[in-house]
């Protein structure tokens, strides 16, 4: 069985969400506290044994490919003011002990396409899928959970996790056929944003992704689905015909920074446990308590006598 050892993190969306911070700047480079999104996600990938990793970009994105490079100007600013601290961060993301490479999607033609381009680069091997979108906190790392999945089974292996059944629409959800494990399932079917009314479960793709390369003949030949687009869970669901795909559900926390709120609520737990800040960020939450529910017994209707 061979080694899952490549990773591949599509970055090629607009980011349209986050307009007009993404109108020059790459979504996936948008600091929790200070550390750009897409750094968390690379972070999994080195913990969980990735050895190669595939950024897919687009328009706008060069300063992810900045971000993991060197800057010897910086550097040496550094180095010469003494603040050793700094510079070993600056360093750090630049020797981040895992290869990474570009390449860049030249049409935004959705998440299987993003995938698509991954093809050359994977060769013949199993592989993970990562999205920007979602951080993961647990333990053991959710990659690495799916690759021993993988090990176990030695077939794909997809991350999932229950959510509210009227927000099934925004997600691909499964229809489980059986347990083959503490927290693993046989899968009867993918479907892809599927009506809360028609969602065969709750029970979501999240994010990250263990692939076999037979997916790319698929891809190849999917059509367009849900948007419009080439839809990844389509083709997932084409490959679970022909060759089994099991699902892992996800236990730890999940940070949805898809969006300005969930973004807002990451930035501020992630604070609360950052030395820098945790202690006057918590000051300060529990102050805006305070004022928020004296600005609210303020507004509160007065009983009539």
């Amino acid at each position: 069985m061979a080694k899952v050892r490549k990773a591949v993190i599509p970055a090629a969306g607009l980011g349209t969400r986050f307009l007009p911070a993404t109108k020059a700047m790459a979504k996936e480079m948008l600091p929790i506290v200070d550390k750009p999104t897409i750094q968390f996600i690379v972070e999994e990938a080195l913990k969980s044994g990735i050895e190669d990793i595939l950024i897919v970009t687009g328009k706008s994105k060069r300063p992810i490919e900045d971000h993991f490079d060197s800057n010897i100007e910086l550097e040496s600013n550094l180095k010469e003011k003494g603040k050793t601290g700094l510079l070993k961060l600056v360093e750090d993301t630049t020797n981040i002990g895992i290869n990474l490479f570009f390449v860049r999607q030249s049409y935004p033609k959705g998440l299987g396409d993003a995938v698509l381009h991954a093809k050359a680069f994977v060769g013949n091997e199993p592989f993970v899928v990562m999205l920007g979108d979602d951080l993961m906190d647990s333990p053991v790392p959710l990659t690495k959970q799916l690759i021993n999945g993988h090990e176990k089974t030695h077939a794909s292996n997809i991350a999932v996790m229950e959510v509210p059944q009227e927000e099934t629409s925004k997600y691909g959800i499964i229809d489980p056929e059986s347990h083959v494990g503490d927290n693993m399932y046989s899968v009867k079917k993918f479907v892809e944003k599927p009506d809360p009314k028609e969602a065969p479960s709750n029970l979501a793709i999240i994010g990250r992704y263990l692939l076999t390369p037979e997916i790319f003949v698929l891809l190849e030949k999917q059509e367009p689905g849900a948007g419009g687009e080439i839809q990844l869970t389509d083709a997932i669901d084409k490959l679970n015909q022909t060759q089994r795909v099991f699902a892992t559900e996800f236990k730890g926390q999940r940070y949805d920074v898809g969006d300005k709120f969930g973004y807002m609520k990451t930035s501020i737990q992630y604070g609360l446990t950052h030395p820098e800040v945790k202690d006057r960020l918590r000051d300060y939450i529990k102050e805006l308590a305070g004022d928020l529910t004296a600005q609210d017994k303020k507004t509160e209707p007065k009983s009539k006598k």
